[in-house]
């Protein structure tokens, strides 16, 4: 069973940035916008402070 654990959730920029672990795929991100969707990338990363930068990249970027 594939257990998650929410390390942080973020306001940036009109996003919600949330940093996330899962058994199965490790530290991942994803950021939610003001209508609900929900954007990400599969990529995986071994600790969460990597997968927030990430986060916070794509922000910057506009996916």
């Amino acid at each position: 069973m594939n257990r998650l654990q929410i390390q942080s959730l973020s306001a940036i920029n009109g996003y919600i940035l949330l940093v996330f672990y899962t058994s199965g795929k490790c530290w991942q991100f994803r950021l939610i916008n003001f209508d609900g969707s929900v954007y990400g990338s599969q990529q995986i990363f071994y600790s969460p402070e990597p997968a927030r930068v990430a986060g916070i990249s794509w922000v910057n970027n506009d996916k």
